[in-house]
This record gives structure tokens, sequence and C-alpha cells, in this order.
């Protein structure tokens, strides 16, 4: 068995600044990257942004600019959350780069060979912020009589020439591969929503757009652009193949994604590579939304929560353990900073940081022959608890890596990243540091 792991998060779309979402998915997969690192897996991990579309190109002439000028600059602010969350990622991938586009026309003129492109014209319902055109039996219609998309956005009507994919052929292929792979989508309720979906029946789908120009060219096409979602899915494999790393770390072992776009990357993306004749990947795991003090996050509301006010506020292995403590993985959950300031105060200042300081503290003590009496009694007590210490150190380093840091710093005792050292044992003495304050009171 290959001792490789592979995990994503899905790419950014940059029609706007970074959110408190953006930098849960994020930590969610760095925390996963780190728990293998500790078991000795080679971990590839990446992110990035997703730069193409007609969402992006609006955004661009609202700033009144160009849609290049406009991803990088907002890509940067993604790059900068990267670096303030202290991610692990291998690499940064942007759809803008002319390595991923290559490889998108390359894929492109594969599946034209292989009989799975055609050039038709589509007539229906489009959703600008899903990048997606929506079947009737997912429309709602509002008090003005607006067709309404399953994300809430006002739908428009589109008739264009355009490439489709027959998207129709692999429905069997996919329901097969979904009986075979029942942990393909996680949780179970979203496998549960996939299956259902796809049994409705799938239509061939368009992957062409000639309404804006920002985007790959179809090959041999000056006026079509290529579908987001096929341009922006295969980055997960052109990072690889930009890195040397196809072979080594193909196909993915984990794609983390937000619920909105599980159908993207779980039949969506399954179809594309079956029809590439490329694996497929191993897991989608699709967590759930965040309200804010129990409202829906959104700009209309204002009240988006910006990560880099968090994390410069209270921290980023306080934000880390708040994202990751509140909720099952999986589900919804809702941020508050009163909720977030009860929980640091409770679990890491209270329960975990006056544990670690008492004992380094009581170790120090010790040293300094303050107790006199039942000496090697406490001596052996404190040991073991100690070494206690030392043993969940090891263990919560995926979870609260710069804390960690810091209690190995106490302990003076060098960063132990293998699971095995917990067998290790260290001894009290005089060389253990002063304690200081890991967890302080927000």
């Amino acid at each position: 068995m290959k001792n490789k792991y592979y995990i994503t998060t899905p790419i950014y779309y940059v029609n706007d600044k970074p959110h408190l979402g953006h930098a849960y998915t994020s930590l969610v997969a760095d925390t996963v990257a780190r728990y293998k690192k500790l078991f000795n897996k080679d971990v590839f991990f990446i992110t990035g942004t997703d730069e193409h579309g007609q969402k992006v190109e609006e955004a661009a002439k609202k700033k009144n600019t160009s849609p290049k000028e406009f991803v990088d600059k907002v890509s940067k602010q993604f790059v900068y959350l990267t670096e303030l969350l202290k991610l692990t990622n291998n690499d940064f991938i942007r759809t803008s780069e002319d390595c991923h586009k290559e490889y998108v026309k390359a894929v492109w003129t594969k599946l034209e060979k292989l009989g799975d492109i055609y050039l038709d014209t589509y007539k229906g319902w489009y959703s600008i912020t899903d990048e997606s055109f929506v079947a009737d039996n997912e429309i709602t219609t509002d008090k003005k009589n607006q067709k309404i998309g399953p994300s809430g956005d006002i739908l428009q009507w589109l008739e264009e020439p355009s490439y489709f994919f027959r998207l129709s052929k692999w429905q069997d292929k996919l329901l097969e591969f979904y009986s075979k792979n029942p942990d393909f989508v996680k949780p179970k309720s979203r496998y549960n929503e996939v299956i259902k979906f796809v049994e409705k029946g799938l239509q061939d789908l368009s992957i062409s757009r000639t309404s804006f120009s920002w985007g790959i060219n179809v090959p041999g096409s000056s006026n079509h652009i290529i579908y987001v979602w096929l341009d922006a899915l295969f980055n997960y494999i052109s990072v690889l193949t930009k890195n040397n790393k196809f072979d080594n770390y193909w196909p993915a072992d984990a794609h983390i994604v937000g619920k909105d776009i599980l159908r993207f990357h779980a039949i969506f993306w399954p179809a594309f590579l079956l029809s590439a004749n490329l694996k497929l990947p191993k897991k989608v795991f699709a967590h759930g939304w965040w309200t804010i003090d129990g409202e829906k996050m959104s700009k209309s509301l204002g009240n988006v929560i910006d990560p880099v006010y968090l994390v410069e506020k209270y921290g980023v292995d306080q934000i880390r353990y708040f994202l990751l403590r509140e909720i099952p993985f999986g589900e919804d959950g809702n941020f508050s900073e009163l909720s977030l300031i009860k929980r640091l105060n409770s679990d890491l200042t209270n329960d975990l940081g006056n544990l670690i300081q008492s004992i380094v503290f009581s170790s120090i003590k010790l040293d300094r022959n303050l107790y006199k009496d039942n000496k090697v009694k406490l001596a052996t007590t404190l040991n073991v608890l100690v070494n206690t210490i030392f043993k969940i150190n090891i263990l919560i380093q995926p979870f609260l890596p710069i804390s960690a840091k810091k209690v190995f710093h106490q302990l003076n005792v060098q960063e132990f990243n293998d699971f095995t050292c917990i067998k290790h044992e260290i001894k009290v003495g005089s060389k253990i540091n002063k304690p200081e304050g890991v967890f302080p009171r927000i």
C-alpha cells in the first residue's frame, strides 16, 4: 500500500475577498494533512483560486478594471489568508496559470475525440451565481414571477450555441460506482442526495459559453469559452502535472468541499474523469454552512465575517480550535464572537491551559527542593503528569500546531512530529522552562 496522501480544498472563486467559510474549509483540510503527516504519510496538500467565468468578468467591470488585474488582486488576498492561517499546503494553484489552461485544453481535445463533446444550441434558465444551467424541477417562482434557482438567485433565460458533454451517457456507470464505493461521498446524508439526483436522470451538460470572454477558449474556436466547472475541477490534476506528481498522488484521497458545490464534485467531476479514462478520487467530503449570530452569512445583510480580523484579534490556533470544535464536521453551525470567547476561555484557558501551567510550574518548584516531604512520591506523580502532557501534546499538534510548539518549549523537548514518539518518556528536571501563557484569557 502506498504511503501517499493527497488532499485538496476547493479552489476559491475570486469574485470577492475571502470570508469565514473559506477559512473553515482550509483549516479542516490542513488539519487532516497535519494529522496524516503525524502518521508518516507523504502528504500533498493543495489549495488555490478559481479565476474564470462570468461572475469574475462582471465583478471586474464594477471595479473598472480588467479581469486579469482583478483576479491578480483578489487572489493575493487568498494567498495572504493561506499564510496567515499557517497552512501547510504544497502549492497554490491559480486557473489563470498557463500550465492549467494548457492541461484543460488537452482534456477538452481528448473528450471531443472520444465523442463525448458535441456542438448544439442551449435554451434554458441559467444561474450566474452557480455558473450553471438549472433544471425545471429545481426552479421556483417569487412574488414578482421571477425564476429563482437553488441558491436563491434570479435566473436568466439563455439561448446560445453551446458545446455539450454527454453526461447522460455516464448515469448508469456513476450509479454503479456509487454502489461499489458507498464512502465516496460523506456524510451519508449527502451521499443519499447524490444518489437521488442521479437516479432522477442526467441530461447532457452545456460546457461552453459565448456571452462572455473571460476564460479558456475552446480549442479551435474563437468565441466559445470552456464552462467554468470543466475548467476549475481539473485543477486537482493540473497542479500535479505541473509539479510532476501525478503518478505519485493521483487519485486524490479526499476533496474537502462545501455542500453547495457537492453536485459538481460528486457527479460532474467523476463523469469527466470516467470519460477521460482517469481514476476517480477516493472521497468527497461536503461540510455544512456557517450562520452568523443565527443569520445566513451574506453581503446584503452585512454580516460576512473577515477571517483576517478574527485571526489578528484572537490568534490562529484559537480560531482553528473554535471552528473545528464547535460543530460535528458535515453539519451546519453558528458563529458568534460571544460563543468563540466562551469556548476559548472554557476549553483552552481553563481546562487545557491551566492543566499545563500547573504541572509545569509544580515541576519547576520540585526541582528547587521547595518540597521537603514525600519528594520522591511527588516526583513520581509529576513525572506521570508531565509525560501525560507530553503525549497529549503530540496528539494535539494537527489541531493546535502553534500552541503545541510552545508546550514542547516549556517541556524543553524537541518537536515530535511522529506518532510513534508517543512511546517516549521524558523526565522532570531543571531543564523544564518557565511556564508561559499558552492560552491567555480572552
